[in-house]
């Protein structure tokens, strides 16, 4: 199935003040460093807020997580889950079109979409309010043929049923979702022959009585519909708050109130928090990891690492790197690095920002040639040039690090903290400083990774 980008694209994007704590909550599901693993359920969020998944809705779910762009549009453009272009307004109706289905009918249910919505798939009707498509297995099989509306199933369809759900939808209301000829479940259609009772005398499964309870079957999430505060989210960082008429609640309350000027700073920090990422930012660039300015200083996320010590190292050491090796390579070459004015002082650890000893790095690559740090696994493009930029240029350099070296190394890779450890760069680097191959070199050498 082809799937591109609707031509016609919003101006920007961004989550609404519930949908953005929700999807900073879904982060932190992750260890640090591993946040990009919420790319699904956010792009998810940001398509159930605008009813499709526009290109300013990918960027912004790649800047709030860290990633490049084109990590959010692989992962978009190869789930149909996410509609690539405008569907109707109230309903978007996916129909099965795989070999059960179309045996036992998906086709006239085709038609029939074609006759009442739209001549073609992903078209609007004339009022923009319904759409259809066809899509592969949505796993009913015993219930073919079936739909998928919104969130729910409609199944056991004929032509004069699904004709009967589009003209329900279009009076306003959500008929009942699951089986349509009713059928409890998935149950044969000659009836039960074992296992006659049913447990509990439910009028119905599982799956509809949770549908008929939220109710939400077609509905757009704004983020107030759904409780933030969730179990998973209980600890250290998320504790659920006391109920408001606690004593805990009270004395906070009282609190609160003896402290407007706290209070002021709490404000101007949560609208800093919920600054929208700058979504003009140059894609390559972007994706190189390189842009000292665009994301940088929008980004909440960066805003905070930027204040902190070791960033600014970063930044300044890459300038020296670049203006000492093109005009003193001779006297550089293989010279301990030099710090900068400001950079003199370690970075304070006394607030957690940072943690164990920096290790020393060079002002340049020893004649000018670095080794292809890319060639340790972990290690890509922006990490390469991280390392670089804090005088790391060489295997030898990394297989020396002690572990008290190691931790500083780790607590200080922008977006990849932890990485060197859990990738174990210390013991790779000592096998490529020895001129023997790791299991990714080779791989990485046969296969052309970074040719």
């Amino acid at each position: 199935m082809l799937r591109r980008l609707s031509p016609n694209q919003p101006d920007s994007f961004e989550f609404t003040p519930a949908n953005l704590e929700w999807a900073r909550a879904q982060m932190t599901k992750y260890p640090e460093g591993r946040q990009q693993s919420a790319i699904i359920p956010i792009l998810w969020r940001a398509q159930e807020q605008e009813g499709w998944l526009s290109r300013p809705a990918m960027e912004y779910c790649a800047d709030l997580l860290d990633i490049a762009y084109i990590r959010a549009l692989e992962v978009a453009t190869f789930y149909f889950m996410f509609q690539l272009q405008p569907v109707g307004s109230v309903v978007h109706i996916q129909i099965c079109g795989t070999t059960t289905c179309m045996i036992c009918g998906a086709e006239d249910l085709i038609r029939t979409c074609r006759e009442k919505i739209a001549p073609n798939a992903h078209e609007l009707s004339p009022d923009g309010r319904f759409s259809w498509e066809e899509v592969e297995c949505l796993g009913a099989c015993t219930n073919a043929p079936m739909v998928q509306i919104g969130k729910d199933f409609y199944e056991d369809l004929t032509v004069e049923k699904l004709s009967a759900l589009i003209d329900a939808f279009a009076d306003g209301d959500v008929p009942m979702p699951g089986p349509q000829n009713g059928r409890f479940s998935c149950e044969p259609l000659a009836g039960l022959t074992s296992l006659t009772e049913r447990k509990g005398g439910s009028e119905h499964n599982a799956s509809v009585a949770e549908a008929l309870r939220l109710g939400d079957t077609i509905k757009r999430i704004d983020g107030t519909e759904v409780p933030i505060l969730t179990k998973w989210q209980d600890g250290a960082n998320h504790q659920t708050p006391p109920d408001e008429d606690t004593p805990e609640a009270q004395a906070k309350a009282e609190a609160a109130s003896d402290s407007a000027g706290e209070k002021g700073a709490d404000e101007a920090a949560k609208a800093d928090e919920n600054k929208v990422p700058d979504l003009l930012e140059d894609e390559a660039t972007k994706a190189d990891g390189e842009s000292a300015g665009g994301k940088g200083a929008d980004s909440p996320a960066k805003a905070d690492k930027a204040a902190t010590p070791d960033q600014g190292v970063a930044k300044e050491a890459k300038a020296d790197t670049d203006t000492d090796t093109d005009t003193d390579s001779a006297t550089n070459n293989g010279a301990v690095k030099a710090p900068a004015a400001d950079q003199t002082k370690a970075p304070d650890q006394s607030d957690g920002t940072t943690e164990g000893t920096q290790p020393q790095g060079l002002d340049a690559a020893r004649d000018g040639k670095a080794d292809d740090l890319k060639m340790i696994k972990g290690v890509g493009p922006k990490l390469e040039t991280l390392l670089n930029s804090l005088g790391f240029w060489h295997f030898d350099q990394i297989g020396a690090w002690t572990a008290d070296e190691l931790a500083w190394v780790d607590s200080n890779l922008e977006g990849f903290h932890g990485r060197a450890s859990r990738d174990e760069w210390v013991t790779q680097a000592k096998q490529l400083a020895e001129g023997k191959d790791t299991e990714f070199s080779r791989r990485a050498e046969k296969d052309g990774l970074y040719d």
